[in-house]
Formats: structure tokens, sequence, C-alpha cells
């Protein structure tokens, strides 16, 4: 990268940072991409040099989570907003009905689509508690379609560590803002969806991984963009690809893959994360994490300051020390630090050594 580039710490919860290897190989890569003379974004979805890096994309989502071959992984648009209706539409039929654990917003708008599409059921939820855990008992049902999580919520900052068991029924997983942050056991789920912009690349595609028995679920009168089987039929090319998106996102995987995996990142994740939760307890009468110690997220800590004041202070000196991103979302206020595979272990570090001597002088 040019020697005059500066990087901040970027905390920001999505669009999130991304390796900075990833941007620099695609800006030595824009206006002539592998030889074609064409950026990228110009070569058509259906020509050779594009579909190797879609083909490439595909092997190294395979490759990092062990995807096995009866598992089909698409490239889709809409974000996971729209899986929370693809999901009931493709996997719920009218007669049965599906189970949800709401333990966030992003949960609870997953329910409200399920809603207008079929039955649902809550089998769990934390809203009591303002989401500062996981439900500790689910009531699950044998009978479901299939049974619906979010793996990590980024607005109150909890996460599965070990997944629910569903027996027979399917488990769907909203992974959007944790996958791939440690090896995954992905014969544990029959769907799992996720937007890139925090862990994969930058937004505008999601990623789905779905097993084959799943798709002829679907009704026949689906619409054809609606359907997963269309886009696994097609290879992800029943319509134009974001195919700058999915050029971001092998870039961030390859870059993955040469830093040694997801072993590698779960083990950079929680060194991460101990250094940040390490100060929140160490000043535990200064900062308060919002979620219980047994659910907290290694992705986003959420965290609050004794007062609105001294939130505010908090924020503009980690501005002016080249920290952004860190306040918390805006339906809940406080702080928040999104660690996500590309965010360095230096810059978590550097916020530690940040949120301590802001403590010592302020506490």
């Amino acid at each position: 990268m040019p020697t005059t580039t500066r990087r901040v710490h970027n905390f920001y919860a999505g669009p999130a940072t991304m390796p900075a290897e990833a941007i620099a190989r695609a800006q030595s890569e824009l206006l002539d991409f592998a030889g074609t003379g064409m950026s990228v974004m110009e070569i058509s979805h259906r020509a050779k040099p594009y579909m190797a890096i879609q083909a490439e994309a595909e092997a190294l989502v395979r490759e990092l989570l062990a995807v096995p071959s009866n598992y089909k992984v698409l490239f889709l648009q809409g974000g996971a907003s729209m899986q929370f209706a693809m999901v009931p539409m493709n996997l719920l039929p009218p007669e049965r009905h599906a189970d949800y654990v709401v333990t966030g917003e992003f949960a609870k708008k997953a329910l409200k689509e399920a809603k207008l599409l079929g039955k649902t059921r809550v089998a769990g939820t934390g809203e009591a508690t303002n989401f500062d855990r996981l439900p500790s008992a689910l009531d699950l049902s044998p009978d479901a379609a299939y049974a619906h999580i979010t793996s990590n919520n980024t607005i109150f900052g909890t996460q599965y560590q070990a997944f629910p068991e569903t027996g027979d029924v399917p488990l769907v997983a909203d992974m959007s803002s944790d996958i791939m942050w440690r090896p995954t056991d992905v014969t544990r789920f029959g769907l799992i969806y996720a937007g890139a912009q925090k862990n994969l690349g930058p937004s505008g595609v999601t990623l789905v991984i779905v097993r084959e028995d799943l798709l002829e679920r679907a009704p026949e009168n689906l619409p054809s963009m609606l359907a997963y089987r269309t886009h696994a039929k097609a290879d992800s090319m029943y319509n134009t690809p974001p195919t700058f998106a999915i050029y971001m996102l092998r870039n961030v995987l390859d870059w993955v893959k040469g830093q040694g995996g997801l072993a590698e990142m779960e083990a950079r994740n929680r060194r991460k994360a101990e250094a940040i939760y390490g100060v929140i307890d160490r000043h535990a009468g200064f900062y308060a994490g919002h979620a219980q110690v047994e659910d907290r997220s290694m992705m986003n800590v959420t965290f609050r300051l004794p007062g609105e004041e001294l939130e505010k202070a908090f924020l503009a000196g980690a501005q002016e020390q080249g920290f952004v991103g860190l306040a918390g979302h805006r339906s809940v206020g406080g702080c928040r630090a999104s660690i996500y595979n590309a965010m360095p272990l230096e810059g978590a570090l550097a916020l530690a050594e940040y949120m301590e001597a802001f403590a010592r002088q302020h506490g």
C-alpha cells in the first residue's frame, strides 16, 4: 500500500474493517484484472475470468468451513434481511410451524417476517432481561419444520458458544456477524446464512449454505428469484451476481486461509476479546458490560460508562486517537467495539490501553 495511506482502528459493526491486504490486492488489480485490460467490475459474469473468481470463492468457503458435498454454497443478494423471508418461503410448509429463538433485534426481525408467511413458535427469548443473556432453556418442538437462531447479536453483544441440539429438526442460523470466527461443524445445520459485511467482505453479497435435501421443500409457485433451488441449479448465476462483492469476498477468504485458517482466527479473536473484556472486568465500577459473562460475544463488546457525558468524552478521546465506530447501536446507546476477523490484535490491544487509561483518569 502507498506509504501515505492512513488506516484508523475501525470498530464499526458493519460494514466493517477488512484486511488491508485484501483491499490492497483489489487496488493493484482495479484497472487491469489478470491481464484482461478491464476492471473486475467491467467483466461479464459469464466470462471465464470472472467465473474463475466465483469458483475460487466457493472453493474457499468449502475449504475453510469443511462444507460437505451434500450442501450447496450460494452467493445471493438482499442481505440477511432478505433471508428472513426466504427461509420461511422455502422451508415452512403451510401445515407446519417453525421455532424461533429470540435473542436480539435481528432475531425479532426474522420472526416478524416468518409470521407473515407461516406458523411460528417462540422457543425461547431474552427480552425480559433486555437481551443481556441467551435463553437458558429452550422449548424446542420435535415437530417444527426448522428451528431458527441468530448466532451472534451485534447490538447486545451476546453469542452462542455452543449451539442448541435440535435432533432431526433442521437448525437454521443467521451467522451474519460471526461466521468464520472459528471452525464450525456445518453438518449441525440445515441452512446457514450471512450478510458479508462483517467477516466475509463488503456489503452486497449474502452467503447461504444449504443442505441439498431442503431445496425441494419450496412450493412450486414460489417466484424463481426467491427459491433456493433456482440459485443452486444456476450456480448462483440465475441473474447477474454482485460480482465485485464476490471478488472482494474471495480476497478476504484467501487472506484468512493465508493467515492459518479458522483455527488461527479463533485464537486471535479470543485474545482480542480477552484484552478488552479484561479492562471492563478490572474496572467493573466504571465500565459496565451489557452481556452476562457466560454469553459474551467474541465479535461485539458492548459496554456503558457511568454517564452520558463520560461516554461522550470517551468517544471523543477515542476519535482523537484514531479509534472509530465505537458508539453503540442507536437503539441502546453506550459503546461497542466490533472486533471481527480483520481487526488486528494490535488494534484491540491499543483500545484496551486507551480504556485502561481513561478509567484511571476518570474513575
